[in-house]
C-alpha cells in the first residue's frame, strides 16, 4: 500500500499550491481556523455568543456565523470580536519573498 504525504493529498485532490481551487481552499481553512480560535476563547471566557455580540454591538446570529465561517466577516469585526475577548491579534503578511509582522 503506498502512502502520501499531506502535501501530496492536497496537490492531488485540491490542486498544487498557487492555482485558485488551492488558495481558495487555503484561504477557507485559515477562515475556519480563526473561527475556531473566536469560540475557544469566547469560551474561555465563559461568554454566550449573546454576551459577545452585546460586547461589541452585534447580534447572536453574526457571531454565529463568524464562529462556523458562514457568512462574509470584516478585520474589523474580527479586531472587534478579540479586543472585547482580551485576546492579542498578530498578523502575518508574506510579499514576494519578504515576511512583514503587524502587533
Amino acid at each position: 500500500m503506498k502512502r502520501y504525504t499531506l502535501e501530496q493529498t492536497k496537490n492531488e485532490l485540491i490542486g498544487l499550491t498557487g492555482t485558485l481551487e488551492r488558495d481558495q481552499y487555503e484561504f477557507e481553512l485559515k477562515l475556519e481556523i480563526i473561527g475556531d480560535m473566536i469560540q475557544m476563547a469566547r469560551k474561555e471566557r465563559n461568554l454566550t455568543q449573546e454576551q459577545l455580540g452585546q460586547l461589541i454591538g452585534v447580534k447572536k446570529a453574526q457571531i454565529s456565523r463568524l464562529e462556523n465561517n458562514t457568512g462574509n466577516v470584516t478585520i474589523e469585526t474580527i479586531l472587534k470580536v478579540f479586543n472585547a475577548l482580551e485576546a492579542k491579534v498578530n498578523f502575518n503578511i508574506k510579499m514576494l519573498n519578504q515576511r512583514v509582522n503587524i502587533a
